[in-house]
């Protein structure tokens, strides 16, 4: 059940860029805040992981659409890598103008990226110290470049020359890193405003509060596929999604769809539904949220797996947020 010792939990939804055509992203966005998630989180890739999922369209178009069809949500990347695809100066420009557009509710959301997306301009693809590196350069330029004034920065990895941003919000935007393990949770802390991680792994939040992350906010991707029968809701999710079982750093080297598609052979259904919640039991869907919380994420953004985001739009608002929402009254009640 949910944990009443964290009344601030937050439930968000997850837009997956690699599942959907942009106008239903848009779509999706003003649904989930209609349902009642305070806060949205969206992909940015190149590529899908396999060519079943089957989109893969820009960002940053796409949140212009959002921006225009919601009112309240809170939306994020998750996450943009400023480091090869990206110069960070565009990146800086990008987000300045979408948190324009939705004043006080953009995060930009940034990591060290995948082998998947960055490698289509023929660079290199370097190994985790330098992307960290080239992210920690990145993340001091885009902030250097909010501050309105003329830019000049040649750096280790960046240039630079006579660059200044003449569109700002009012309020700039916060910067979330993401992180998946220790060294990436030190450096989280050290850079970010807020702690973005994709399972919920506790020791990745004690390095990044002892890296100076204590008190920001922290984000966590829960994977679900609602059906109303759970072997079809098992059968979906091994379709579309196996890629979220691969085990070690096989996520961040793979430079293709295909090798994604080899390597997801090696999996079975079961070792997917281990790590995606199948079908349509609220207890158990609960269950993994409150995992989620107890591992130290306060912001959970809840990714459904598959076509059918209406049923799982219809379920959340009538068996989870609504429960959510009696639990942290009752805590607030007693306290």
């Amino acid at each position: 059940m949910v944990a009443t010792h964290y009344p601030s939990v937050q439930l968000g939804y997850s837009l997956s860029c690699e599942e959907h055509r942009p106008a239903d992203l848009v779509r999706f966005a003003r649904r989930a805040e209609e349902v009642g998630f305070t806060h949205a989180m969206i992909s940015d890739h190149f590529h899908p992981w396999i060519d079943r999922q089957g989109n893969s369209p820009f960002v940053w178009s796409v949140l212009g659409g959002i921006a225009e069809a919601t009112q309240r949500l809170h939306v994020a990347t998750s996450v943009t890598c400023p480091i090869l695809r990206y110069h960070p100066a565009l990146i800086a420009h990008s987000a300045a103008t979408i948190a324009s557009m939705m004043p006080g509710r953009f995060m930009l959301g940034v990591g060290t990226g995948e082998n998947l997306n960055e490698h289509i301009f023929g660079q290199h693809w370097p190994p985790y110290r330098q992307r960290a590196e080239m992210l920690q350069e990145a993340v001091g330029l885009i902030r250097q470049l909010w501050t309105g004034r003329l830019t000049t920065h040649y750096g280790k990895h960046y240039t630079v020359e006579n660059a200044r941003l003449y569109t700002l919000p009012d309020e700039l935007p916060p910067i979330g890193v993401a992180a998946g393990g220790p060294h990436a949770a030190v450096l989280a802390g050290e850079l970010g405003d807020a702690l973005i991680n994709f399972t919920p792994d506790p020791d990745v939040v004690k390095g990044f509060e002892e890296a100076g992350g204590r008190g920001k906010p922290r984000y966590v991707q829960l994977n679900v596929c609602w059906a109303e029968d759970e072997a079809e809701a098992r059968r979906t999710a091994y379709e579309i999604c196996p890629n979220v079982a691969l085990k070690g750093e096989l996520g961040q080297q793979l430079p293709d769809p295909r090798h994604f598609e080899q390597a997801v052979t090696m999996l079975s259904e079961d070792d997917v539904a281990e790590v995606i919640v199948c079908g349509p039991d609220p207890d158990r869907h609960l269950d993994a949220i409150n995992k989620c919380v107890e591992a130290g994420y306060e912001r959970v953004h809840v990714y459904q797996v598959g076509s059918d985001q209406e049923g799982f739009f219809e379920f959340y608002a009538r068996e989870i947020l609504p429960r959510l929402h009696q639990t942290r009254s009752a805590t607030l009640a007693a306290d």
